[in-house]
């Protein structure tokens, strides 16, 4: 399988024209900030769009959240899985959150430089964040405990997409352990059920219901 924008077209195949050329120019502008700040590491930017564009989409597949939906990202250093999420839907409000601003300042140069009109990028830590938000996504910035704690109160009461409002986390390997402690109520996807790479074998969706 291509490692290129056509990983994305494959597995997505019905993007508009604005939403092909914005993915198709991700790899060229991180590339460009990446030299100036170190936001993805060497080894992944030959596996840009499998590793971090194709992996963050992961979400969507699980939950292709409804028109103006208003989803938090937190921990998103470069902008995963918020930019490639906020690119796939545009009617919906996306908040990208860290708490190293470097990073944050990246995620502003890359939506500025594709267009993207749905994303706010905010440097702040996570439990500083006031408003209420439909869904919470993250890419594994720490045990699922203590990101429960970081989200408490942070989700709105009324439910509009498919699942109840909650969290949808990318994770990889084995997480019985991690999510013993958690009361809510949790289901995991298994990300080789939509993909092919084996990059994707062991790596999941988790969510969890607010």
């Amino acid at each position: 399988m291509t490692t290129d924008f056509a990983l994305i077209s494959h597995y997505f195949p019905d993007l508009s024209k604005e939403q092909q050329l914005q993915f198709a120019q991700l790899k060229e502008v991180y590339q460009f900030w990446n030299e100036q700040i170190n936001v993805i590491s060497r080894k992944d930017t030959d596996n840009f769009y499998e590793r971090h564009v194709l992996h963050s989409l992961a979400i969507a597949k699980v939950m292709p959240f409804v028109s103006g939906s208003k989803i938090l990202d937190i921990g998103t250093g470069g902008g995963f899985p918020g930019i490639p999420l906020a690119i796939l839907f545009p009617e919906c409000e996306f908040l990208l959150v860290d708490s190293i601003g470097k990073k944050i300042k990246v995620v502003n140069e890359v939506a500025n430089a594709i267009g993207l009109k749905n994303v706010r990028a905010v440097h702040e830590r996570a439990e500083k964040i006031n408003g209420q938000f439909d869904f919470i996504v993250s890419r594994a910035v720490t045990a699922m405990p203590d990101f429960l704690k970081w989200t408490k109160n942070k989700f709105l009461k009324g439910n509009k997409n498919e699942f109840p409002n909650g969290i949808l986390y990318l994770k990889g390997g084995d997480l019985t352990e991690e999510m013993a402690p958690v009361k809510h109520t949790y289901k995991f996807y298994d990300i080789k059920d939509f993909y092919t790479e084996d990059f994707f074998e062991t790596k999941k969706v988790v969510y969890v219901k607010a």
